[in-house]
């Protein structure tokens, strides 16, 4: 046997002879650990077993005799299934040991006096009761795909939670045990510098360790304020202490008593000092000075200290027997620490190294459970069998050949894609993502032909009218001549569309005489039937939820699928998010498209960028004018469309038409300023962000944005794409809320590029990934740790699911049924459809 753990055997064995009393050795396990790792690392103990023996004793004086057998216990099942020596030996946990006795947790203090708690919570400091500790499973016995049972227990089985603390626990969203151990810290303040008096310097965050030599509670301002002030030796020198309003404090601390403070160092008429410093008694645990503070989400009626003293308590007992769900040789692939190391040092970390080692667990689970789901969702398809749609070359050639302009490259390898997609014998499931302006449109209708030449029906679905009308134009000019579609077996189905209309349509799609419907959700209705449908087009992917994209589907045997999405998205974002689909990119525009030449402008040269519209509106061209909000707000400074079109049409554009769109108008009034403002009825539009992506109007030539620091990067690139889209030169002018900020430096990058991709990535960057998704986030959980920039984590968390899910892609190994189990918590709605 190995000699460093046969000594550590011999340790945990006389440990549990004494009943964990932390007398095996002198001065308790704890202090053996340095001496031990050396030599773990002389005799070639693996790296994370030494890992895994520190973390669990670097606390073990602090547990109580309960705890500290749960943790012993737990570590020698682990060394027993790594070692077979030691597998073979009795267990220390037996008949042998003696039974622990509970002593009274470290954490299991009075409650805080009222001044430092609302009254809501007025019970003791809370332990878990040990009748809702999760019992330890047998060796033996195959884990279990379900949760420990105490993790759905109420959070009112935890001693010293009444149902008054619950109630306003459950305004966090916190109703169980296992919602308390996931109620992970908003941030960290690092209080683990420990210093002497004398070494101190302002401005830094410190713990010191003194005796207070001195305290008073006094009034100040009339009589509006209490002041506590102590005065705190450590025999290098003293420290003046202040706290406002927090005269119970005066009452607590003793002159002579030792205590532990942590803050950060002021300073006041040329000396030193600490105001509102966290403190505890030297003897107590410290969980609030001298190491990394946990600082949680709050809401009215919870302290900071009184939550931190619960998670100390609730982690302390549960974390180390929460099950791994994470295969053995995932984790050490991906060179991570074990869930329930990872647990603990989220909460309460030894150092930042071992902070940062159980953010990156915990990350690498959210990233790793999505990519499982997403692939599950990928082979679900691809199992699914469908009549193959194929073409000759010729055809093809023939198509191409009849197009008004040549396609980019981007666009003919994205063809490429489409075209073997619908030619395979499963349904196609693609994402085709292009900038503004790309030619998606034509690619859609390529698809289209080759579904009609099979015989087979599509349906091109958009998210507003007008669009839906764009769309129909535009295929109707090119299915005739490029695929021979006839034109009458092209129809636009719409709110608008007459009933009788929509009742011939709805007739020549069941009789099959229709091949191709454009239309917006009124495809969905019931009555629409088709009689061979084989291609759904879905523009503007983000706008359509995932049940609404199921309806459509399901009007025929699992037709081809193609989404398309003018936003462009990062390839991090995509290859994770939208793994279920395959993906062609558009990256390329058509050639002889002007740049949008671009100007960010100061609130102060408003003025002239009304001046430069009203000379291109006498030019015979129209503007567009964006602001962030609807109707002015008392908690927003920012400019709303509906006073500024108000006041542009009385006292700037007086002598011409400004139409209004915003988000509270229905959507037939909607479509109805958007026809107008197209037909030139308008010079002007004044609207929000609903102005629509693909809205297309050749004759504006101007897009100005007012309040563009409100707005992300990605957005502004889709605001400035409405225009450019004649044969005239277009502008785009961006006015921040203020003259300074940080945030008008980051509209800079709209000067500098017109690659949305190249803003998508800043956006992630600056803002997170929000522009980004839409509904598509609704089919699985929130992530709380992983970051969409990480994307060395994103590649890795990818790599090990793609290995794993092609060994056992239904997770039907034993030791992949916690992980199974898992991934169907994760993702809440199970299989649902999300493209």
């Amino acid at each position: 046997m190995n000699p460093a753990l046969e000594k550590l055997s011999k340790y945990l064995r006389l440990e549990a002879q004494r009943g964990f009393d932390n007398r095996a050795v002198l001065g308790g396990l704890a202090r053996i650990l340095d001496s031990w790792k050396e030599e773990a690392r002389d005799s070639g103990l693996a790296p994370t077993v030494i890992e895994a023996v520190t973390t669990r004793l670097r606390d073990y004086q602090r547990l109580s005799t309960s705890s500290r057998r749960v943790v012993l216990e737990g570590l020698w099942n682990r060394l027993q299934s790594e070692f077979p020596d030691l597998a073979e030996a009795p267990s220390p946990f037996g008949a042998g040991a003696q039974p622990p006795v509970d002593e009274p947790e470290p954490s299991k203090l009075p409650a805080a006096p009222a001044h430092e708690q609302p009254e809501q919570i007025i019970e003791d400091v809370p332990t878990v009761s040990p009748q809702v500790a999760p019992k330890e499973a047998e060796e033996d016995a195959p884990p279990k795909p379900e949760p420990p049972a105490a993790l759905d227990a109420p959070l009112t089985t935890i001693q010293g939670i009444g149902p008054k603390s619950a109630k306003t626990l459950a305004k966090l969203g916190l109703e169980t045990l296992g919602d308390l151990l996931w109620h992970l810290p908003r941030r960290y303040d690092d209080y683990s510098q420990l210093k002497t008096i004398n070494r101190l310097w302002y401005g830094e965050e410190v713990t010191i360790i003194g005796t207070v030599e001195e305290i008073n509670l006094r009034t100040v301002r009339s009589g509006r304020m209490k002041l506590v002030e102590a005065t705190v030796s450590d025999g290098t020198g003293s420290l003046r202490i202040t706290w406002f309003n927090q005269a119970w404090i005066a009452n607590r601390l003793k002159v002579g008593r030792p205590v532990v403070l942590s803050g950060k160092i002021d300073q006041y008429l040329g000396r030193l000092v600490m105001n509102n410093p966290e403190w505890e008694p030297l003897n107590r645990q410290q969980l609030h000075t001298n190491r990394i503070v946990p600082v949680y989400p709050l809401t009215a009626g919870i302290t900071a200290k009184w939550i931190r003293r619960v998670m100390s308590s609730v982690v302390g007992r549960l974390a180390a027997r929460i099950p791994d769900p994470l295969p053995t040789p995932v984790r050490e692939s991906a060179e991570l620490i074990d869930l329930p190391t990872a647990l603990q040092q989220v909460h309460f970390p030894d150092d930042q190294e071992a902070l940062e080692a159980a953010r990156t667990r915990l990350a690498f689970d959210e990233m790793f459970l999505l990519q499982l789901g997403v692939l599950g969702q990928k082979a679900n398809w691809e199992d699914i069998r469908a009549r193959p749609l194929a073409v000759e070359d010729s055809w093809m050639g023939r198509f191409l050949e009849a197009l008004p302009f040549t396609l980019t490259s981007a666009q003919q390898r994205a063809l490429e894609d489409l075209r073997a997609d619908l030619a395979a014998e499963r349904p196609m499931n693609r994402l085709l993502e292009g900038d503004v302006g790309s030619g998606k449109t034509v690619l859609a209708a390529a698809g289209i032909g080759i579904a009609a030449e099979n015989g087979a029906q599509s349906a091109f679905m958009a998210p507003t009218s007008i669009l839906a009308e764009q769309h129909y134009q535009t295929l109707l000019a090119l299915l005739p001549a490029a695929a021979g579609i006839e034109p009458q077996s092209i129809r636009l189905l719409i709110g608008a569309t007459s009933e009788p209309e929509k009742q011939a349509i709805r007739d020549g799609l069941q009789r099959g005489d229709i091949k191709v419907v454009i239309g917006t959700h009124a495809l969905l209705e019931d009555p629409v039937q088709f009689d061979d449908f084989g291609l759904a087009i879905i523009d503007e992917q983000h706008r359509f939820g995932v049940d609404q994209r199921a309806r459509l589907r399901e009007k025929g045997d699992h037709p081809n699928l193609l989404v398309m999405t003018a936003t462009p998205i990062p390839r991090s974002l995509a290859l994770t998010i939208f793994g279920d689909l395959d993906l062609s990119v558009v990256d390329e525009l058509p050639p002889g498209r002007q740049p949008i030449e671009t100007r960010v402008l100061s609130p102060s040269e408003r003025s002239r960028a009304y001046s430069f519209i009203e000379n291109q509106i006498e030019a015979g061209r129209q503007a567009f004018i964006i602001y962030p909000l609807v109707e002015s707000s008392e908690k927003i400074e920012a400019r709303a469309a509906v006073e500024e079109q108000e006041r542009l049409q009385k006292e700037v554009f007086f002598r011409y038409q400004l139409g209004l769109l915003h988000g509270r108008m229905n959507q037939e009034e909607k479509d109805a300023v958007m026809a107008r403002f197209r037909d030139g009825e308008y010079d002007v539009l004044v609207s929000t962000s609903v102005v629509e992506v693909g809205m297309d109007v050749p004759n504006a030539t101007v897009m100005l944005i007012d309040g563009a620091d409100r707005f992300g990067l990605s957005q502004l690139h889709q605001f400035r794409g409405r225009v450019g889209r004649g044969s005239q030169k277009s502008y785009c002018m961006l006015i921040p809320q203020s003259e300074e900020g940080l945030e008008n430096e980051r509209l800079k990058a709209m000067e500098e590029t017109s690659d949305g991709f190249e803003l998508a990535e800043l956006d992630l960057q600056q803002r997170g990934p929000g522009d980004f998704f839409g509904t598509r986030q609704s089919g699985f959980a929130e992530l709380k740790m992983a970051a969409w920039t990480d994307v060395r984590l994103i590649e890795r968390a990818r790599r090990e699911a793609q290995r794993l899910f092609s060994e056992d892609p239904e997770l039907e190994r034993k030791d992949h049924l916690l992980l199974r189990d898992a991934v169907s918590r994760f993702w809440r709605n199970g299989k649902g459809d999300m493209s």
